[in-house]
């Protein structure tokens, strides 16, 4: 079984997180990246040639992947490959759905001639053995088998669900029904007989240029009677596809009891490392119910929060239920409450996020994706001395203190501004 793992998304629910990165490529738990979970599932199953297709915004991710060190998938025979779209007779063509992606790469499946092909999304936070799931499937001789998760009945209508027999047999597909029968999710994860997958995108091909596997392809071979069965997954799993659920994903790393467990012998998430010096607290530094990446110092207070990479908080600075994604530095006397602040940020002295004015006031510019209290400043934002800034507030950018009415960001405000990145591109 070779693994064709669909890293391509935008995650535009993420708003500035994805400004310059992919969604699987966006940071998390502090150390990781979103990929390396589906990633070191497939190494920890077994599985050890991995597709990853890549379109949109690939920069950050593909350096991150590399040749697959980390996950021990740098080899002759198989390993990782970087699959990105590609000059196709006298144009390129950019994937249009979920299997035409894998349709536009049927070569390279051909390649390595796998009796079973197994399909994953690249932006869920979850631990799942493959090798069990293929075993299950072949036990009910199945062309098809789909991971299942049971979701709580009032929320199965946000999800396409599969109706089933007691024996886990499929028989029937709702898209989002608004009177469900059944509470059984589809994770978008499937193992496909390789024959029968490489039949289905064919002939769906010419009927749908965006062809998906949702709406299409299993649609259509469940009508010609394909032996489709659904593999139950009790565990933890995660859609952290927008910026409450992507906190709370992260918050739940540092319960007493964590609900996901980065510490396990077993089952381990492996990740690109850059070899950071270790952690340093000064003398009066508090740090209570925390998750602190390599190469932190940390000087001041910091709760219920998790620290990327070489992240710097001042004395006097105060980081409270939020997230700090590498390389970012919390001025003097700082504070920061339900905050995300992406890769490369400067806070300065005496900064106020979070706390001030306004009330949980949805954003102006995006309501529907800032609209949960937590502030959000994109990669490489640059915040002056003595700023106050409410919740649902967005800030991209390099700003200097005439950005700021008398100082202040009242809640659901923005400020975006053009800035060079490390590359020297422009970025919006």
């Amino acid at each position: 079984m070779i693994a064709m793992l669909l890293a391509g998304g935008q995650g535009s629910r993420l708003g500035v997180l994805t400004a310059t990165k992919a969604k699987p490529g966006v940071s998390f738990g502090g150390k990781y990246r979103i990929i390396d979970f589906p990633m070191s599932n497939c190494v920890n199953s077994g599985v050890d040639t991995v597709g990853v297709l890549t379109q949109y915004q690939p920069l950050q991710l593909n350096q991150h992947i590399g040749i697959g060190i980390p996950w021990d998938l740098d080899r002759r025979s198989g390993g990782v490959t970087i699959l990105s779209p590609h000059l196709k007779s006298d144009q390129g063509e950019w994937f249009t759905g979920t299997a035409n992606a894998i349709y536009q790469n049927i070569s390279f499946i051909e390649k390595h001639n796998p009796e079973y092909v197994l399909i994953l999304g690249g932006d869920h936070i979850y631990k799942m053995d493959y090798s069990a799931m293929l075993d299950f499937h072949k036990v009910n001789n199945a062309d098809v088998t789909i991971a299942a998760l049971q979701v709580p009945w009032e929320e199965a209508p946000r999800f396409g669900l599969m109706n089933i027999y007691d024996d886990q047999h499929i028989y029937e597909f709702e898209e989002k029904p608004p009177n469900p029968k059944s509470n059984m999710a589809n994770m978008g994860i499937y193992i496909f007989r390789w024959d029968i997958l490489r039949d289905a995108l064919e002939r769906d091909n010419k009927i749908h240029p965006d062809s998906d596997f949702g709406m299409h392809v299993l649609p259509m071979l469940l009508s010609d009677g394909a032996r489709m069965f659904a593999y139950p997954f009790n565990d933890y799993w995660r859609d952290v596809g927008t910026i409450e659920s992507y906190w709370e994903a992260n918050m739940d790393l540092i319960k007493t009891v964590p609900d996901f467990n980065l510490y396990e012998e077993f089952n381990k998430i492996y990740t690109e490392s850059d070899h950071q010096p270790p952690i340093f607290t000064g003398p009066g530094a508090i740090v209570q119910g925390a998750i602190l990446s390599e190469g932190c110092e940390v000087l001041g207070h910091v709760a219920g929060s998790v620290l990327g990479p070489g992240v710097i908080v001042e004395e006097g600075a105060s980081v409270k239920d939020s997230i700090i994604m590498e390389d970012c530095y919390i001025g003097k006397n700082a504070i920061l409450e339900r905050c995300i602040v992406d890769a490369g940020c400067t806070v300065g002295d005496g900064v106020v996020i979070g706390c001030h004015g306004g009330g949980n006031v949805p954003n102006k510019l995006r309501p529907k994706i800032y609209d949960t209290g937590i502030t959000v400043l994109g990669e490489n934002t640059v915040v002056p001395d003595g700023m106050r800034i409410g919740q649902n507030c967005v800030i991209y950018g390099e700003t200097y203190p005439a950005d700021y009415a008398d100082g202040f960001l009242t809640s659901g405000e923005s400020i975006i501004r053009e800035h060079k990145s490390s590359e020297g591109g422009i970025e919006a």
